[in-house]
């Protein structure tokens, strides 16, 4: 029985039912086409985004007080006031908690976190709510432990599917639901650091992977709504702030560029670091649930030598503005932040690396002004200056968006002289990351699982061009024990290119070019010669699900402008052929009928990566 059929049944609940479903679905198709409404709902849900981000913010505070003992005020990763013995302790339990939640997900087979940048790339902007909070949930145990990451992969994670979750309700296309997702992505990132600004580019370069006109309006309404709610909700302190002007002679920009250019090669061993820490962590005979427990144990080694490991660092960035530190002292919690982050996600803890790659910048430009002042002792002055360079060119090579670092700067600063010599360094770092590495810390990390993603930019498309959607139905198919005079009768010069074989069961055996059926050279045996003994490349075919890129790439393969499709690698039925020119038109097709779309958004940049 229908339960919604037996409710409308009923006397004097029928009509309002029914006006209710014709009213949502007059809102569905009212906001799936009109962009007012959709910017309306984007600010709206984008100050439901700052809400929660203050809210979780103010929890982690809460939960780093409790777990360390920590003063009223001050920060886990300023590594002043937290307990000693607690740091014995918490790491631990916290990496246990996450392993053992891990060893419970693997038991009822919860599917795998589908990430921002890989929902824009693959699946046209679908996440799921549910498999978000899950990770949600386990960042905060991750950051309430002590791990060195942040907080903000959580963040962005949950304001992207709570957007995608209300896009796919309401049924946006695909391209909207993309914008839409980034939207949410970036009010999470704007509401963490108070950036509006920062948090929009943040949406352009990592999640959307382009910046369109069309785009402008949502991403930008959900950023501002998102700050301005939480500045309202808690007034949240800003990442860093300077109290001087900043005013620099043209050879300054030289050592800012210098910095860039040790920034990019500090980012790269970062990033293969946690590559490195995650290999030798699985190499150990450990069960997989116990690795978090283990990290947590070596987290707790170097903490307790260096207590600025603990957490993200975005409470340790402003300490370090503040306070002189020896280069010895800076040096070493440089070495630890960067192992103690290495170990934390190569272990298993959950978050990710945008805070702690500020940190870990901020204490690389520090360790570079201390020895530039070494060798120019007048170029003490410029300390600040280079420490926020570095800040911004170490983030900007790690986490691969350039103008969010720059905007970041911008907006912590007011400064716009500190803003050009920011640019300088992120634009010669982030450069040399793309031309030499290849990758943003993301996109490594999918690099690692197998999943080929270079950038935001959507591609899943090509999972919906299939070989079955390319191929033709019709094949000149002839039996093996057919003679080569009467193959010769029958395709003539001039017809079909290429005809397929097959067995006494049907089932392919090689392909044959008609061209050399008609060799004069083999006139003499054209009595005896039979299909099956002339017939070449029968383990070369193609399978109706695989994808044109596929297709193409198995023609450049085997040198071959035919192939048929069979039914399956163990059903070697064929159901179809397909031609190199033909799938190489329609994939140029799709590129171009894609690109207009774009041009007809107005697209003004694209952040392409030339290896993608």
């Amino acid at each position: 029985m229908n339960p919604d059929g037996a409710i409308a049944s009923r006397p004097g609940v029928a009509f309002p039912l029914r006006l209710a479903r014709r009213v949502g679905a007059f809102i569905q198709r009212e906001l799936r086409s009109s962009e007012p409404a959709q910017l309306v709902l984007s600010a709206a849900l984008g100050s439901l985004i700052g809400a929660l981000v203050a809210g979780m913010h103010k929890l982690v505070d809460f939960l780093h007080r409790i777990s360390f003992n920590l003063p009223d005020g001050m920060a886990l990763s300023t590594g002043v006031g937290s307990d000693p013995i607690r740091i014995l302790i918490v790491p631990l339990c916290g990496g246990l908690l996450i392993g053992l939640a891990a060893l419970v997900s693997r038991r009822f087979r919860f599917s795998e976190t589908v990430d921002p940048i890989e929902a824009n790339a693959l699946h046209g902007g679908r996440m799921s709510l549910g498999d978000s909070l899950r990770l949600v949930l386990a960042t905060i145990v991750s950051n309430a432990s002590g791990a060195s990451v942040g907080m903000e992969a959580g963040y962005s994670q949950f304001g992207a599917s709570v957007f995608s979750s209300v896009g796919q309700f309401i049924q946006f296309r695909r391209a909207d639901l993309r914008v839409f997702l980034a939207s949410g992505a970036g009010a999470a990132i704007a509401a963490a650091f108070n950036a509006p600004f920062a948090g929009a580019f943040y949406a352009f370069e990592l999640i959307l992977g382009n910046y369109t006109v069309r785009a402008l309006a949502p991403v930008a309404a959900a950023c501002l709504a998102a700050v301005m709610t939480e500045r309202d909700l808690i007034r949240p302190e800003p990442v860093f702030v300077v109290g001087q002007a900043f005013h620099f002679k043209e050879s300054v920009y030289l050592l800012f560029a210098l910095l860039g250019v040790f920034s990019a090669g500090f980012g790269i061993l970062a990033m293969q670091a946690t590559t490195w820490a995650e290999r030798t962590l699985k190499r150990l005979p450990l069960p997989q649930w116990l690795r978090p427990a283990l990290g947590g144990v070596l987290l707790t080694a170097i903490a307790l030598y260096a207590p600025q490991v603990l957490g993200s660092g975005h409470g340790a960035i402003q300490f370090h503005f503040d306070h002189s530190v020896a280069f010895e002292a800076l040096l070493i919690i440089l070495i630890c932040k960067l192992v103690a982050s290495a170990i934390s996600i190569g272990a298993g803890f959950r978050g990710g690396m945008f805070s702690s790659s500020l940190f870990l910048g901020c204490l690389f430009g520090a360790v570079f002004a201390d020895v530039s002042e070494f060798l120019v002792p007048r170029l003490g002055e410029q300390h600040a200056a280079l420490m926020m360079v570095g800040m911004a060119s170490v983030a900007a090579s790690i986490i691969g968006a350039p103008l969010t670092m720059v905007f970041l700067v911008l907006e912590g600063t007011g400064d716009f002289p500190m803003t050009i010599a920011v640019m300088v360094g992120v634009v010669i770092a982030s450069t040399i990351v793309r031309l030499t590495f290849g990758y943003s810390f993301s996109t490594w990390r999918f690099h690692q699982r197998g999943i080929g993603i270079r950038s935001a930019h959507d591609v899943g498309w090509l999972a919906d061009l299939t070989v079955s959607k390319l191929m033709r139905t019709d094949p000149k198919v002839v039996p093996s024990g057919m003679p080569l005079a009467e193959m010769r009768e029958k395709y003539p010069l001039g017809g079909a290119k290429r005809v397929l074989v097959v067995d006494l069961d049907g089932r392919y055996a090689g392909g044959i070019d008609v061209a050399a059926l008609h060799d004069s050279r083999q006139d003499s045996k054209a009595g005896s010669l039979t299909a099956g003994e002339i017939a070449r490349h029968s383990d070369d075919f193609l399978l109706p699900g695989q994808n044109v890129r596929v297709a193409l790439q198995r023609f450049e393969e085997t040198q071959i402008e035919s192939l048929p499709v069979l039914a399956s690698a163990s059903n070697r039925t064929i159901v179809g052929y397909i031609t190199e020119a033909y799938a190489l038109r329609r994939y140029n097709q799709e590129l171009e009928r894609r690109r207009n779309a774009e041009l007809g958004a107005r697209d003004l940049f694209s952040i392409f990566d030339p290896k993608g």
